[in-house]
C-alpha cells in the first residue's frame, strides 16, 4: 500500500464524517481505511472521546428521533443532530414513519405506504444504509387494519466482535402463558422463526412493558405489578455466562428497601452496563443511589453492585425540583436530570458535584462532554410524562427514556440473506452528508 506513514497518522485524526469521505477518493485510501489495523487505530486514539448520541422517548414516536441531542463531537463532527440522519423515509410516499429501537448504531423504522402495505426497515443512518425486512407470517395472516400495534411491540439486538456488529435480531413478543412466545427475524437467516422460552417466575404479559432496553444481545423489559416491580430480560445470542438456566428469561428485582424511595422504578445504560438510580429520603436528606447490573440473577445483593452514592445537597438548596432521565451513556460520572421549575435540562457530575442547567430555548451551547447540546420539543414531552413518575405510590413504572448512541467506527450494516424479488429492498445513499 503506497500512502506514507505521516499521510495515515493524520488521516487517522479527522472526524468520521471526513473519512467516509476520503474513503470514496480512490481504491487505496478506501482499503486502507476499510482495514482492521486502522480501525483499530482510530478507535484508540479516540477511546476517551464521546461520539454523538441523543435522548429518546421510549414509545413509538414519530421520525424526528431526537428530544436532547449531542452533535459536533470530535469523533463524528456532525453539524447536527443524529436524529436527522433518518431523514430518508421523509423524501419516500411512504405516509407513516415511527422509530421503534435504537440498538449499537442501528435503527428500526415501522412504515406503512400510501396504499395501506405496512413495513419493516433496518437501517445505519450514518452510513445510509437501509433493508426492507420481511413482514412475519403470522402478522400477514392478521387482519393488518386491526392488529397494526403488533407492529410497533418490536426490539432489536444486535452481535458484536472486534467493535463490528455483525449481525442482528428484530424480536417481536407475541404472547406469554406458561413461556414467552417471541418471533425472531435474523439477519444470519433472513427469515421469521417462532421460539419459546421458559422463565423462573410465571407472571401475567399484560403487566410488562413492551418497550425494551437492548444491552450485548440482551433484551430487557419493565415488569410492574401494583407496587412490585423487576426486570425481566432474555440473551438472544446464548447464555449468561454463569451457566445457570441459559435457555430461560432471567427476573431480576431492584436494588433499595422499597421505602423512601422517590422515584418510580426505571432503568438506563452506561458504559456497557444496565444502571439503575433512585434517590432516597431521611431526616431532611436526599441521597442518589446508583447501581450497576453485574449478574442476571433473582438474588438482588448478587446482582447489582452499588456504584455512587451521593448527597445532592446543591441542587436542594436551589429548590430545583427534579426527576432523573438518564446516565450518559459513555461516561458514568454524567447523570441527566429534568427540573420543571427551572424547566431545564441538569447534567450532574457526580465525582465532582458540578453542574449545569441547559434551557430549551437557549442557543446551542457545549455540554459535560464537549459536545453541543440541543433540544426537540423536551420541555413538552417532559411536562406530559411527569404525572407518571412524580410519585412512586402514584400509578406504574414505565420505561420513559433511551439512548441513540452512533458508533465509533463506519461498520456496515450486515445485509440480509439474497430473498426472491420484492421481499427485500437495499437502499444505498451517499456518506455523510
Amino acid at each position: 500500500m503506497d500512502i506514507p506513514d505521516i499521510a495515515l497518522k493524520i488521516l487517522a485524526r479527522l472526524p468520521l464524517k471526513s473519512i467516509a469521505r476520503f474513503r470514496s477518493v480512490k481504491k487505496e485510501w478506501k482499503f486502507l481505511i476499510d482495514s482492521d489495523y486502522f480501525r483499530d487505530y482510530f478507535i484508540s486514539l479516540n477511546s476517551s472521546s464521546s461520539t454523538s448520541w441523543s435522548i429518546v422517548q421510549i414509545k413509538p414516536h414519530k421520525l424526528t428521533l431526537d428530544i436532547v441531542s449531542h452533535h459536533g463531537c470530535k469523533v463524528l463532527g456532525l453539524t447536527r443532530p443524529p436524529g436527522s440522519l433518518v431523514s430518508f423515509f421523509l423524501e419516500t410516499k411512504i405516509r407513516q414513519v415511527l422509530v421503534l429501537a435504537c440498538t449499537d448504531g442501528l435503527v428500526l423504522i415501522y412504515a406503512k405506504s400510501s396504499n395501506g402495505t405496512l413495513m419493516y426497515y433496518i437501517g445505519n443512518p450514518l452510513l445510509q444504509e437501509w433493508f426492507r425486512i420481511p413482514l412475519p407470517s403470522y402478522i400477514i395472516q392478521m387482519d393488518l387494519g386491526k392488529n397494526s400495534e403488533h407492529f410497533k411491540d418490536v426490539g432489536l439486538v444486535t452481535e458484536i466482535k472486534s467493535g463490528m456488529v455483525v449481525s442482528y435480531k428484530i424480536v417481536v413478543l407475541v404472547a406469554y402463558s406458561a413461556q414467552f412466545e417471541f418471533m425472531i427475524y435474523s439477519s444470519d437467516s433472513g427469515i421469521w422463526e417462532l421460539r419459546n422460552v421458559a422463565c423462573r417466575h410465571r407472571f401475567s404479559l399484560g403487566f410488562i412493558q413492551r418497550k425494551s432496553i437492548a444491552l450485548n444481545g440482551i433484551l430487557h423489559w419493565l415488569y410492574t405489578c401494583m407496587l412490585t416491580s423487576f426486570i425481566v430480560a432474555y440473551n438472544f445470542y446464548g447464555g449468561y455466562n454463569d451457566g445457570v438456566d441459559n435457555d430461560k428469561c432471567r427476573s431480576i428485582g431492584f436494588p433499595g428497601s422499597g421505602k423512601n424511595e422517590r422515584f418510580k422504578r426505571t432503568f438506563t445504560t452506561s458504559e456497557g452496563f444496565i444502571v439503575y438510580l433512585n434517590e432516597f429520603y431521611g431526616n431532611e436528606n436526599r441521597t442518589l443511589r446508583v447501581w450497576r447490573l453485574v449478574k442476571y440473577t433473582d438474588v438482588v445483593a448478587e446482582a447489582w453492585q452499588l456504584f455512587w452514592e451521593v448527597n445532592l445537597v446543591s441542587l436542594m438548596k436551589l429548590g430545583i425540583d427534579y426527576f432523573p432521565v438518564v446516565m450518559h451513556p459513555l461516561n458514568s460520572e454524567i447523570i441527566y436530570l429534568w427540573s420543571r421549575n427551572k424547566k431545564s435540562l441538569i447534567l450532574y457530575n457526580l465525582r465532582t458535584h458540578l453542574f449545569s442547567l441547559h434551557k430549551e430555548f437557549e442557543v446551542d451551547s457545549k455540554c459535560m462532554d464537549g459536545c453541543v447540546l440541543s433540544f426537540n420539543d423536551c420541555s413538552k414531552y417532559m411536562e406530559t410524562i411527569y404525572e407518571y413518575i412524580s410519585s412512586v405510590q402514584g400509578g406504574p413504572s414505565h420505561l420513559l427514556f433511551s439512548q441513540y448512541v452512533l458508533p465509533r467506527w463506519l461498520h456496515r450494516l450486515p445485509p440480509p440473506p439474497p430473498q426472491p424479488s420484492n421481499d427485500y429492498i437495499a437502499v444505498l445513499r451517499c456518506y455523510i452528508r
